[in-house]
This record gives C-alpha cells, sequence and structure tokens, in this order.
C-alpha cells in the first residue's frame, strides 16, 4: 500500500513539474507579447500628445518655460525607459551607450530653447525619442519572431519517459531516469533519451534531426537518439546516456544558447562603439564651445553652435549599428531553425557565408551538389 502510495506521488509530482514548465513557458510568451503590445500603445498616445502639443504651440501663445512643461508629457512618456537606462548606465559605469547619447541629445534640444536668440526645439526632442521607442519596437518583433521560430524547433522535447522499476511501469520526467534503466516506448511518443533497443522492432522519424525524411529501420541492438519519433511498433530500450547527456538535450542548448556566441563583426562592433562613443561625445563637446570661442562673439554664436553639436551627436549615435549586427545574425539563426536548420551560433553564420560548395549525406549513396550561399 505503502509503495502504491509512493507511485501516486511521484506521478503527481511528475504532472506538477510537467505543468509548471508549461506555465513558465506560456507566462513568458505573454509577457513578451505584453511588452510590445505596451511599447506600440505608448508610441501611438505620444504621437497623439505630441499632435496636441503642436496644435496648443500654435493656437496658444505660451511662454518658453509653459511650452516646455507641455511638451514634457509626450516626452517623458515615450523617453522614460530611455533616460532610466541611461541613469543605470550612470551607475554601473557603462555611461557610454546608445541610452545616454539619446538622453544628452534630447534633454539638450529641450534646453536649447532657453538660450539667447535660439529658437525652441521641443517637437525635434520628442521626434527623436519616439523615433528611437518604434526602432525598439522593431528590434524586439523581430528578435521575439526568431525566438519564436527556434521555440518551434523546441518540439523534439519530450515530455516524459516511461521507465520501468519493481515491475511496474512508470511516467516520470526524462530528468530521472538513470543510465541503465529500461523504459518503453509506444508507437507516436518520442524517444526520450539515447539507449539501445532490448526488445521490439519499429519505424523511427528521424526528420527533426537529421533532416532525414525516410523513416529509419530499427530493431533489438540497434541505437536510437532522443528527439527522434517512434512510428509504428512498441519497443524498450536500455539508456545509455542521461537526459542531459542525450542528443536532443544537447541541440537544444546549442540552439538556445546560439545567440551567445557572438560572431567577429558582432565582437568588433561592441569594441568599436566602445571607443567611438566616448570620441563622438568629446567632438560634440568641443565643437559646441570651440568655434563660438574662436569666433570672438560668444554669446551670440553659442546656441547656433550647440544645437549643431546636438544634431551631430544624435546622427552619430551608433546605436543602429551596434543593435542591428547581433539582431541580424539573431534573426539568421532564428530563420534557419523555422527550416530545420541548426546553427550554433553567430561565428558558424561567419564560417557559413564563405561556403561554396555542400555534401548531402542521404541512403544509400551519398549525392554531391554545389550550391552557392
Amino acid at each position: 500500500m505503502a509503495h502504491k502510495k509512493e507511485h501516486i506521488h511521484e506521478h503527481h509530482h511528475d504532472e506538477c513539474c510537467e505543468h509548471h514548465h508549461h506555465h513558465e513557458h506560456e507566462h513568458h510568451h505573454h509577457h513578451e507579447e505584453r511588452g510590445l503590445k505596451g511599447k506600440l500603445i505608448i508610441i501611438i498616445a505620444t504621437v497623439i500628445l505630441l499632435v496636441a502639443a503642436v496644435i496648443i504651440e500654435k493656437k496658444c501663445s505660451l511662454k518658453t518655460w509653459q511650452l516646455l512643461l507641455v511638451y514634457l508629457v509626450p516626452y517623458l512618456l515615450t523617453g522614460w525607459e530611455t533616460l532610466k537606462e541611461a541613469v543605470e548606465g550612470l551607475v554601473h559605469g557603462d555611461a557610454f551607450n546608445e541610452h545616454f547619447l539619446m538622453s544628452i541629445a534630447t534633454i539638450g534640444a529641450l534646453c536649447i530653447g532657453f538660450l539667447p536668440g535660439a529658437e525652441t526645439q521641443f517637437p525635434e526632442a520628442v521626434f527623436v525619442m519616439l523615433f528611437f521607442q518604434v526602432g525598439e519596437l522593431f528590434e524586439g518583433y523581430a528578435e521575439g519572431k526568431s525566438k519564436e521560430s527556434i521555440s518551434h524547433l523546441m518540439d523534439i522535447r519530450p515530455d516524459k519517459a516511461n521507465v520501468e522499476r519493481d515491475g511496474n511501469l512508470l511516467e516520470v520526467s526524462p530528468e530521472e531516469v538513470k543510465v541503465g534503466e529500461v523504459i518503453v516506448i509506444r508507437p507516436g511518443e518520442k524517444v526520450p533519451l539515447d539507449g539501445q533497443i532490448i526488445e521490439g522492432a519499429t519505424s523511427l522519424n528521424t526528420v527533426a534531426l537529421t533532416g532525414e525524411s525516410v523513416p529509419r529501420e530499427a530493431g533489438a541492438g540497434d541505437e536510437v537518439i532522443s528527439g527522434c519519433v517512434n512510428l509504428s511498433g512498441a519497443i524498450k530500450v536500455r539508456t545509455t546516456k542521461n537526459f542531459k547527456e542525450s542528443t536532443a538535450s544537447k541541440i537544444i542548448d546549442l540552439v538556445e544558447n546560439a545567440a551567445e556566441k557572438k560572431s567577429r563583426s558582432e565582437t568588433f562592433i561592441t569594441r568599436f562603439a566602445r571607443i567611438y562613443t566616448p570620441i563622438v561625445v568629446c567632438a560634440a563637446v568641443l565643437l559646441a564651445f570651440l568655434p563660438p570661442i574662436l569666433s570672438g562673439s560668444f554669446s551670440e554664436s553659442f546656441p547656433t553652435w550647440l544645437y549643431r553639436a546636438l544634431m551631430f551627436l544624435v546622427v552619430s549615435c551608433p546605436c543602429a549599428l551596434v543593435i542591428s549586427v547581433p539582431l541580424t545574425f539573431f534573426g539568421g539563426i532564428g530563420g534557419a531553425s523555422r527550416k530545420g536548420i541548426l546553427i550554433k551560433g553567430a561565428s558558424y553564420m561567419d564560417i557559413l557565408s564563405k561556403v561554396k560548395t555542400v555534401w548531402y549525406l542521404t541512403r544509400p549513396e551519398p549525392s554531391h551538389r554545389e550550391s552557392l550561399l
């Protein structure tokens, strides 16, 4: 009786774990969707408030500080996250990032109207911050699509394993199965762990792992790898690897961590940005102060040169370059996974760009094709 209760408890625990894992995945997916929708709503609200602010500026004769208050509403709405990231960067010693550049450029544009003889640039400040947010929205959308493509490839992940223990067949999580234990795989089920067939014969669908469309016949003594699907007969398999060392787990881990393997282009851009950004900021400071000092009429020419320095700062911001390169590689990995092609990381995409010839190994004999990638 106690033994039976133990089995019931184990089964209930496994169901809870499986439900928890599924719930976590669903929660993460919905959280990302809410994040993009929230950003889109903020952008739309900012556009409406910006139009209203421009109408108020045209219709009402307000003082400069009053106009600033009007434009601060859409500016803070769309720029709050960027300003927050800039402050966090300063606190953590990473001041020269794209958030910092956008923040000082737009804050400068808000302040320039208070300089003698200068025109207000409030709408421009909001526009710059708004376009930055639109860029981040598209980045988030593209990244989400790539993650979605990769998650479809994760269908090879086995959900359960039927293991024989003490004469009973128990449904457990694949992580709990030890090397040397016997598992039963019924028709239609995924092979949860690598092992060797000790009883039965079947056809295995390995298309998700090898790309081979023809089912592979397997019988007693043959090796089976996790992630393929049992098509025809029930088989008993003695496991030769634990879940973490099995083929499906390794493939999933490789794809999930592919973005961390930076290509040469990515590492170069990261290093370049760290040197380039401080140079741009120093050049902008020199551009703002040096020409007015040399002109002899500092107070008259300073607003003009300050405005030019701020525009130089915005135009020179490397954020597009820094964001686009990793995003392009991540999108490439996601696009390949949608076609069922596994790429271990961005560095391997660099190698693929130089490939001229591809060998396709198929049964019964290999065929050779030339392909320009």
